[in-house]
């Protein structure tokens, strides 16, 4: 049975109330509304921010088919059962209602832990590991609002759905 689970702690949206509550690189900030203040991995130096290097990369062109080669197939998809209960899956955007989150509302946690500290997947798996270029674009993509499609692409549910991974 394969495992999904590291020695290292993941501090992203644990609850804080000052900077000394988070270890770096993380940052302690106020979340959205009344959720109170959560550590962060913002604005990293080396941290892509697209600048000039071309189209955002969106969830259909480029980041779903480096998620499936990658993390899907050994801890983040359908099946969990060699992941100690994956409490999130990577195999579509959003879930259905009541679903576990999908890679949208992970992208801050695959931020950190595919491009700062390059632990996911982890190396004793058998799966591939991002390249670099990947992981650059796994991150434009977080930093850039995690698009789901192409303006072509939005807003044809059947054709997003399937995207998902959805029926």
């Amino acid at each position: 049975m394969l495992a999904c689970a590291l020695d290292t702690t993941d501090f992203t949206g644990k609850a804080c109330e000052e900077a000394r509550d988070c270890p770096p690189p993380y940052v302690c900030v106020a979340a959205r509304g009344d959720a109170g203040r959560t550590c962060e991995v913002l604005g990293l130096p080396g941290t892509p921010d697209g600048g000039d290097a071309g189209p955002t990369p969106t969830w259909c062109a480029d980041i779903q088919p480096i998620l499936a080669a990658n993390c899907v197939s050994s801890c983040h998809g359908a099946d969990t059962s060699g992941s100690d209960g994956a409490p999130f899956r990577l195999d579509y955007y959003a879930p259905e209602p009541g679903g576990v989150p999908g890679a949208q509302a992970m992208a801050a946690r695959i931020l950190a832990r595919v491009y700062v500290f390059q632990d996911m997947p982890p190396p004793w798996l058998s799966v591939p590991m991002p390249s670099a270029q990947e992981r650059v674009l796994i991150a434009r993509w977080a930093n850039e609002g995690t698009p789901l499609c192409d303006d072509a692409g939005t807003g044809d549910v059947e054709r997003d759905a399937a995207v998902d991974g959805r029926p």
